[in-house]
């Protein structure tokens, strides 16, 4: 199942609302959500700075981060973003394959 690293970040509204509910209540909303898509939440950590949260989740297919992050982002309250984490075995499989590659100008 795919993993992905989503780095969240609340607007004014947002941040607002979870000021109200509480952080504990957003985690089970968020944990709900994934689980809705068929995927599950290894991690949710808050933070302060760049980022607001991060998570580590898994979903089945990348439609599912895809939708995930369209839910989200429209609701205009929460910004998020995911990168997908990719373990070492598959950099080596990648590593053993040569593409045929030409740079610019050569």
């Amino acid at each position: 199942m795919p993993k992905y690293l989503i780095t969240v970040r609340y607007e004014a509204d947002g941040a607002k609302g979870l000021i109200k509910a509480g952080g504990t209540t957003r985690t089970e909303v968020i944990r709900s959500l994934i689980q809705g898509l068929g995927g599950t939440m290894e991690a949710f950590y808050y933070s302060f700075g760049e980022a607001d949260a991060y998570l580590i989740v898994d979903v089945p297919e990348q439609s599912d981060a895809l939708a995930l992050s369209l839910a989200v982002n429209a609701s205009g309250a929460v910004h998020i973003s995911a990168t997908p984490l990719i373990p070492a075995s598959e950099v080596d499989a990648a590593a053993k394959k040569v593409p045929a590659y030409r740079a610019p100008g050569a």
